[in-house]
């Protein structure tokens, strides 16, 4: 009789466990679920339930990126942003990713009063990226401009000559894959090249002109590929008004009857589950409590890997950088 007490007792002691932890795996699910819930509220604005006026940060190098696309065409779509402030602090990208922002951010101008704010930069592919506003601001100070295309590739041919190494190759036009950046460049590949910063350079500038308003004079003055000072860039009219945040939400209030009392919250761009620290550190508590040790330590190997890719930056660069920076 003992023994089956003790038995007895044993089987309630284990039930008492396994309650706990059941209880405490739906506590953690429903923790992660509410802090998941509130993160994204946070960053893109979707459980919204008053009005507000939309921040977007457009920061570092400009690449073509489909998750912004799809977030700012549903900014666009939002019911409760009554505008959008866009800070801008970047030296450039490639010329399809800015491209493809400017149009993003046109589209979404076309729906909501829309202004740049410029914090150290806008330069090349970031002053692409300003002129979509229907304002810019801009600090005394911060740097803008750099109105210009650029197209850089190593060339090693001498290098490898030195050392005895010749790359051959067979083409089916001379043209093809060139420059390769093994051999010196012929005059017909440089000029092919020269064509394409041409005809892309145009493109940059008809954008500027056209809503810049500049006459021919002044874009040859301001598309030599200088950047300026916010000071300098009024006089030059490539933004609107030296300022910060707070002078952009003047202007909202001033010109397009924004009521700058609406709080004014993060829309944060990126990847919609790029970035769920919580939900995950819950699945792994769950996984591990329901005995499955080793799929929750995988699951936080594959959480501290770093997700970010190498940049490669292939193609026309529409970027700024000082003179002899690597």
């Amino acid at each position: 009789m003992s023994l089956d007490a003790d038995l007895i007792v044993d089987r309630r002691r284990l039930r008492r466990k396994l309650t706990f932890w059941r209880v405490l795996a739906i506590v953690v699910v429903i923790l992660g679920i509410a802090g998941t819930t509130a993160l994204v509220s946070k960053r893109t604005g979707l459980f919204a339930v008053r009005p507000y006026i939309a921040r977007v940060t457009i920061s570092g190098l400009i690449r073509g990126d489909r998750d912004r696309v799809e977030q700012l065409d549903r900014l666009a779509r939002s019911t409760l942003a009554r505008a959008v402030i866009v800070h801008v602090d970047s030296p450039g990208g490639t010329t399809a990713g800015s491209e493809q922002l400017y149009d993003s951010l046109s589209r979404l101008r076309e729906k909501k009063p829309l202004v740049i704010v410029v914090d150290s930069m806008a330069a090349s592919g970031g002053y692409i990226t300003a002129i979509a506003g229907d304002h810019i601001v801009a600090q005394q100070t911060s740097l803008v401009g750099s109105i210009g295309v650029l197209f850089q590739y190593p060339n090693v041919a001498d290098l490898l000559g030195k050392i005895g190494v010749k790359v051959e190759a067979v083409k089916s036009t001379p043209l093809k894959a060139s420059p390769d950046g093994f051999e010196p460049t012929s005059p017909e590949a440089r000029a092919a090249l020269e064509s394409i910063i041409q005809d892309s350079y145009a493109w940059f500038k008809g954008i500027v002109q056209d809503r810049r308003h500049l006459t021919d004079g002044e874009l040859a003055t301001a598309s030599d590929g200088r950047v300026f000072t916010g000071h300098q860039a009024i006089g030059l009219k490539l933004i609107d008004e030296l300022g910060d945040e707070r002078t952009a939400l003047a202007w909202l209030a001033k010109e397009k009857n924004v009521d700058t009392k609406v709080p004014v919250r993060d829309y944060e761009l990126q990847s919609r589950f790029g970035d769920l620290p919580f939900l995950h550190a819950a699945a792994v508590a769950v996984l591990d409590a329901a005995g499955l040790t080793g799929v929750a330590q995988r699951l936080d190997a594959l959480g501290v890997v770093d997700t970010m890719e190498r940049f490669n930056l292939d193609g026309l660069l529409a970027l700024w950088h000082p003179a002899g920076a690597n």
